[in-house]
């Protein structure tokens, strides 16, 4: 299982959530942010449908693959001092 990490941030004058290099979109304030994040990481958590993938590697092979919706990945929220 993958583990990501919502990072609350400073951004455009308010605070938001960031999740590798993307950043969410501007709250007013530290709190909205964080409950912000904490719903996001929430509904990560929620298995999907079973899905079949298909996809092209950089070496122009075909791949299929079945994706049984309850592989989710392990979210949590990382508040850091401010």
């Amino acid at each position: 299982m993958s583990i990501v990490h919502y990072v609350i941030v400073e951004h455009d004058g308010g605070w938001a959530y960031r999740l590798g290099d993307v950043v969410s979109e501007a709250f007013p304030t530290h709190d909205a942010a964080l409950a912000a994040a904490r719903d996001v990481a929430a509904r990560q958590r929620v298995p999907g449908e079973t899905t079949t993938l298909t996809y092209q590697t950089p070496d122009g092979r075909w791949h299929e693959e079945t994706s049984t919706g309850d592989d989710r990945p392990e979210p949590d929220v990382i508040d850091p001092p401010h």
